[in-house]
C-alpha cells in the first residue's frame, strides 16, 4: 500500500476542503485528519451552503466530500466541473455508479483509516483514480473477477508489495524468493495489466480494485 509520506512527496501541505452535509461529520473528519502532516485543512462546509464562497476564499487543491445520501450525489454531479479533484467517502456501494458518473476521481468507504484517506487524497490531487476494492467491485465486477483470475497468488503478493514502493531486491527478501523470480513476476503482472511500467501497473491495479492505495 502507498504510505501517506510517499503519496505526498510532491504535495507537502496539500490544501484540503472538507464537504459534508452533517456538521458532526465535518468536525469528525477534520479531527481525524488533523494529525496528517501532509494535509492542510483550509475549510469545512456543507454542499448546499457557502461552498462557492469557500472555494473562492480557501483555494483548495483537493476536496474530501462525505456523501450522506442520493441528493449529495446529485449536488456533486452539478458542481464537480467547478471543483478541484474530489475524493468521496461513502457508507456503502449503493451510490457508487452515481458518484462515479459525477466525476469524482476517488471513492473510499467512510470507515477508511486516516492514513489511507491521506494517501488517497495525494493520489487524487495528482489526477489518479482511487477506488476502494469493495466499491470498485460495484462498478467493474466482471472485469475485476477476470483480472483476479488472471493473476496467480504469487503475482498478487508481488503486486501488493509493488504498491508499497518496494524494489525487486526487497520484494525477494520479503517473499523468500530470488530477485530474478521477482523480475519474472513483475513482467508477468505488467503484461497482464497492459502496463508499460511498475507505476502504471500499480495505478491500473488500483483502478480495478485489486489493491487499495
Amino acid at each position: 500500500m502507498l504510505t501517506a509520506t510517499s503519496a505526498f512527496s510532491d504535495y507537502e501541505g496539500l490544501r484540503l476542503l472538507i464537504v459534508a452535509r452533517n456538521p458532526f461529520a465535518r468536525v469528525g473528519l477534520a479531527s481525524l485528519l488533523a494529525g496528517q502532516a501532509a494535509l492542510h485543512i483550509v475549510g469545512e462546509c456543507a454542499p448546499d451552503s457557502d461552498l462557492a464562497s469557500q472555494l473562492e476564499r480557501t483555494q483548495p487543491e483537493v476536496v474530501l466530500w462525505d456523501l450522506d445520501w442520493e441528493a449529495d450525489a446529485a449536488a456533486l454531479s452539478a458542481l464537480s466541473a467547478e471543483l478541484p479533484p474530489i475524493l468521496a467517502l461513502l457508507e456503502d456501494a449503493a451510490l457508487v455508479p452515481a458518484v462515479w458518473a459525477s466525476g469524482a476521481l476517488g471513492m473510499l468507504l467512510r470507515n477508511a483509516p486516516p492514513t489511507r484517506i491521506a494517501a488517497a487524497l495525494g493520489a487524487v490531487a495528482q489526477r489518479l483514480t482511487v477506488l476502494d476494492p469493495q466499491l470498485a467491485n460495484a462498478l467493474l465486477p466482471e472485469r475485476v473477477a477476470l483480472t483476479e483470475e488472471m493473476l496467480t497468488n504469487r503475482e498478487r503478493e508481488v503486486l501488493r508489495l509493488l504498491s508499497e514502493g518496494l524494489a525487486n531486491k526487497s520484494i525477494a527478501m520479503r517473499l523468500g524468493i530470488s530477485e530474478n523470480t521477482v523480475k519474472f513476476h513483475v513482467n508477468a503482472i505488467m503484461s497482464k495489466l497492459g502496463a508499460q511500467s511498475r507505476t502504471e501497473a500499480v495505478v491500473r491495479a488500483a483502478r480495478l480494485g485489486l489493491i487499495a492505495l
